[in-house]
């Protein structure tokens, strides 16, 4: 008589296909991005990927869950602002002007190293000699992997600091909301707040811009769905069932591991350049993530 694996056991065996799923799908939706913006304005494809999917999540938000207060509801317009419309928006802005789609994913991964960073003068957190360390390779990383791109003049210099400016202000969202407090609310909820203020956002853009009517292409509709289904809620829900039954320091780790399956999806699907300056930036680069990171 066999017996049923531990709880251990399966978790054990269930990291590597959450790990994976977790890695695939935080990476498409560089990838989502990239593909859609070859059939429509980043404004565009933004607004109508905000739109759909806070619209899909209202109705779930409004009747499952705590009643949302004023307080919330500001605090999650707030984060809606800086992180679905600053950060999104300036990382796909950049793969718009063509700055290496691995590349940007390589950048707005530095999150961790830009909030440890943070944390020292905000939230009274100094860092140890080793995270020190860590960080300024991860920013040595970042500079030995886009040295090449900016060689090249594939994109814009402006391009590349505005990626580096929306990983800031994701890093600076995150700080503030661990210094005030923010209230606590069901992800279905935030989600869907932060969605319809940042679908909000770039429908002014785009009013300003030449007007709300996305493209009839097909293949545009085929990328806004993409990040809906897959790089939002496919991608939101692995990562917060990863949390739950695993550390956070796992689940990031995995996260980490982004950049090299954006470069080769990019490679592979774009034919973006896939050079060996990259490789090492990124090899280099996640040293000191871990570095950072691992306590």
């Amino acid at each position: 008589m066999t017996t049923a694996p531990s709880a251990p056991v399966l978790r054990r065996l269930l990291w590597p296909l959450l790990a994976a799923a977790l890695v695939t799908s935080w990476a498409s939706g560089f990838i989502g991005i990239r593909y859609a913006s070859d059939h429509a304005t980043v404004f565009q494809v933004l607004f109508w990927r905000n739109l759909l999917a806070g619209a899909l999540l209202l109705l779930p938000a409004l009747m499952i869950g705590p009643r949302i207060g004023l307080r919330a509801l500001l605090q999650q317009m707030g984060f809606g602002c800086a992180i679905m419309f600053l950060y999104l928006g300036g990382f796909a802005l950049a793969i718009g002007q063509r700055v290496p789609t691995g590349l940007v994913a390589l950048i707005s991964d530095l999150v961790p190293l830009a909030i440890a960073v943070l944390s020292a003068p905000v939230l009274r957190q100094p860092l140890k000699g080793r995270q020190w360390l860590g960080t300024a390779l991860g920013a040595a990383g970042v500079v030995i992997a886009s040295a090449g791109g900016l060689r090249l003049g594939t994109a814009p210099f402006w391009a590349y600091l505005l990626t580096v400016a929306a990983m800031l202000v994701f890093a600076v969202a995150s700080v503030l909301q661990k210094k005030i407090g923010a209230v606590h609310m069901p992800v279905h909820q935030s989600l869907a707040i932060q969605c319809l203020t940042a679908a909000g956002l770039f429908g002014i853009c785009l009013h300003v811009s030449g007007g709300l009517a996305p493209p009839s292409d097909p293949h545009f509709w085929f990328g806004v769905g993409w990040l809906v289904l897959f790089a939002t809620f496919f991608c939101y829900s692995t990562y917060f069932i990863a949390l739950r039954i695993y550390p956070a320091a796992q689940v990031s780790s995995a996260i980490y591991l982004s950049p090299p399956v954006t470069m080769i999806w990019a490679w592979a699907l774009f034919a973006e350049p896939l050079t060996l300056p990259m490789g090492l930036g990124l090899a280099v680069t996640l040293a000191g993530v871990r570095l950072s990171t691992v306590r």
